[in-house]
């Protein structure tokens, strides 16, 4: 796929960039969680800085649906990028108005502002042409690193790159140089796709995109509990969808012809409660009751996996296995996770909430060919749909 780059800007000395991040990162008590969509976009920022631009950063939080959340307002993230990259970050209290264009405006080379929260403005998620075209009147040139948002045709993602020239960021770059061979070229064989998780909406179009170009299918998570529920198994009082048991039917009745490959799990943890000290119970599938919620893949489903994965040339991984959250449903991502790591292959991880898993069962980043910073790009993106961010960077 051929994009526009950051490094085809001949000079970038006194230009005003306009960068579109994403630093929707989770937050507890105040307190970022996991700072790697930050982290991952340092290499674009520092290399803006050192050129002598101005830097006006862009970025969502949350779903604040156009209204004024005093809780997901960006001020701690400035704060926290500004201690990790040395240099202030002027955060400001609006993404635009007079004031804003008055600061934008008088910034010095190599300084750095940030708007407030995108999606405080209705018009953004509308990609309203008047407010796009109010943004990019802040830059001299776009700049688009937010692939985990490169899905969603907003003012700031898309709606921009009508008014300034656009181009990837390193981060950007990366992630499509990674994902564009899975589609584009024969995959290392055999191909494997494990789904986690909980909803089913955002996993189908890539299960039907592969259905007969993977070799297996590996299911767990709440997703899991859904297919079991389309197979006819009781799943209790687990968290399923159940006005998905017959999109799932349909995807078993496709995957028919690789009844073998497509593989739900057969032994399941459950507990009759979720906290930090819930009793759990190992047992097979047939053997849940209805006071159960079923919320971790078992050992023997874990094992088959593995033994999937140990055969693997490539495997693409979304979604926790179990929930997470709680270290007594983790075991399921932690066997899985660690026999991914140690096996020589290329290994896609998809989504925040995937590598948060990790991070949670203390594997190693760095033991994957590729971790996504996206979730529902990076399925969009491998199930061949079109992303609108992605779209305006094509030469």
């Amino acid at each position: 796929m051929e994009i526009k780059t950051i490094e085809e800007i001949k000079d970038l000395k006194g230009k005003k960039v306009l960068l579109r991040v994403d630093f929707n990162v989770p937050m507890q008590d105040g307190e970022i969680q996991d700072d790697s969509r930050i982290t991952q976009s340092l290499e674009t920022i520092n290399y803006l800085k050192d050129k002598g631009a101005s830097i006006i950063i862009m970025s969502h939080m949350g779903r604040p649906k156009g209204q004024i959340i005093e809780e997901l307002r960006l001020t701690k993230i400035a704060k926290y990028l500004s201690d990790l990259i040395k240099t202030p970050v002027k955060k400001l209290d609006s993404v635009f108005n007079a004031e804003v264009k008055k600061e934008v405006d008088s910034m010095k080379d190599g300084e750095i502002i940030m708007l407030e929260n995108t999606r405080f403005q209705p018009e953004e998620k509308e990609c309203d042409p008047d407010f796009a075209k109010d943004l990019a009147s802040l830059g001299d040139v776009f700049i688009n690193d937010a692939f985990s948002a490169a899905h969603r045709k907003h003012a700031s993602t898309v709606g921009v790159a009508d008014y300034l020239p656009a181009y990837a960021g390193f981060l950007m770059q990366k992630e499509i140089e990674a994902l564009s061979p899975i589609i584009e070229e024969e995959p290392i064989r055999p191909l494997t796709m494990i789904f986690g998780g909980a909803k089913i909406d955002t996993k189908i179009g890539v299960i039907k995109n592969f259905i007969d170009k993977s070799d297996y299918f590996l299911i767990g998570g709440a997703l899991a509990n859904t297919f079991l529920a389309a197979a006819g198994y009781n799943v209790g009082d687990s968290l399923y969808e159940e006005d998905k048991v017959e999109t799932a039917r349909e995807v078993m009745l496709l995957s028919e012809k690789h009844r073998e490959r497509f593989i739900i799990p057969h032994d399941v943890v459950v507990a009759s409660e979720i906290s930090e000290n819930a009793e759990t119970a190992h047992l097979p599938i047939e053997d849940v009751m209805d006071n159960m919620k079923i919320l971790d893949i078992g050992k023997w489903t874990a094992e088959k996996f593995n033994n999937i994965i140990e055969k693997s040339g490539t495997v693409i991984w979304n979604g926790p296995l179990g929930l997470c959250e709680h270290k007594p449903f983790q075991n399921g991502t932690k066997l899985v996770a660690s026999s991914l790591a140690r096996h020589n292959c290329i290994s896609i991880i998809g989504g925040g909430d995937t590598a948060d898993a990790l991070k949670r069962v203390n594997v190693p980043a760095g033991n994957y060919t590729h971790i996504s910073t996206g979730g529902g790009a990076c399925l969009e993106f491998l199930s061949g749909e079109k992303l609108p961010g992605i779209e305006i960077l094509k030469k």
